[in-house]
């Protein structure tokens, strides 16, 4: 699976790899420190549990849901998703699939810790080439997955391949971008967050188009569901809302976010701008997110379901 660092989840992850549940984005070919990147995904999927346990439990209580008996979690990153789902779905085989090594080896820690060793399973694997070697499932959840593939609507083709009879994709994809500024800090020009947004997208446009047999794709991915033979189920969007003062947890992730952005698409950015994230990111500044009581944590992930008949 190419990845990029991109869209929560966004993202960051090595051969221009993200993962789902993931970060915003980084240029192809970056390589990834995974002893710093491993923990701000985890965490930024931690955060996220709430949603992303929403969207799962919209899954299992659709009268057209399956015996979920096996999942697959595309682009799974460290793990938490896939723990979630195996509690969820607490009869099913959960298999977390990620080409990353040190991000398969969080997820097993994690399923250790939590006592979900028997069930959660790990497949190191690079999509779409090896998705022959994923198996059947009953659910497949590509979790800000499916952009990372150069031809999108193939991939998706191959996940609806895996499907057993019944099974349901739910495609993680769009929402909305996340906030944690006020628009008017107070210093610099208003609208940094929006200025971060259109760099991030221009960075994101620039891995798409560097992927392996990139091929633009409009974004209706319920069309795109029912253009590879599955019948649409639904669309949902579920609500991430911290509001200010954030907890110390989710501070140090705004921070850790704010940070990175700035080091993948900080030079995108004119001086005055760079200037201000420099202040807020400086903890002696008290014009700074270690600082502020104005921060907050905002956000929105869609799911798409589709099922085969």
């Amino acid at each position: 699976m190419n990845s990029n660092a991109g869209h929560g989840h966004h993202d960051a992850h090595a051969h221009s790899r993200t993962h789902l549940h993931g970060s915003p984005a980084a240029g192809a070919g970056t390589e990834f420190d995974w002893d710093v990147m491993g923990p701000m995904l985890e965490q930024e999927a931690e955060l996220n549990s709430g949603p992303y346990g929403e969207a799962a439990r919209w899954i299992a209580a659709l009268p057209t849901a399956p015996k979920v008996r096996r999942v697959l979690d595309i682009g799974s990153g460290p793990g938490v998703v896939t723990c979630l789902l195996a509690e969820i779905f607490p009869e099913a085989e959960v298999v977390a699939v990620d080409p990353t090594p040190a991000l398969l080896a969080r997820t097993r820690g994690r399923a250790r810790r939590l006592g979900l060793s028997d069930r959660v399973r790990t497949l190191e694997a690079e999509l779409p080439q090896d998705a022959a070697r994923l198996g059947e499932a009953d659910l497949i959840w590509a979790g800000n997955s499916l952009h990372h593939m150069g031809d999108q609507r193939a991939a998706l083709a191959g996940f609806a391949a895996l499907l057993r009879p019944g099974g349901t994709v739910a495609l993680l994809e769009g929402g909305l971008p996340t906030r944690r500024l006020p628009r008017d800090l107070g210093v610099g020009r208003p609208g940094l967050e929006a200025r971060l947004d259109a760099a991030a997208a221009a960075r994101f446009d620039r891995m798409r188009t560097e992927l392996p047999d990139a091929r633009r794709e409009t974004e209706d991915w319920s069309a795109l569901i029912a253009a590879v033979g599955l019948t649409p189920q639904g669309t949902r969007s579920f609500l991430l809302d911290l509001p200010a003062p954030l907890s110390a947890p989710a501070r140090d992730h705004v921070i850790t976010k704010l940070t990175r952005e700035y080091e993948v698409f900080g030079e995108l950015l004119d001086a005055e701008d760079r200037a201000v994230l420099e202040r807020l990111l400086d903890p002696e500044d008290p014009e700074g997110v270690h600082h502020r009581s104005d921060v907050y944590l905002l956000t929105a992930r869609t799911v798409h379901l589709g099922r085969r008949a």
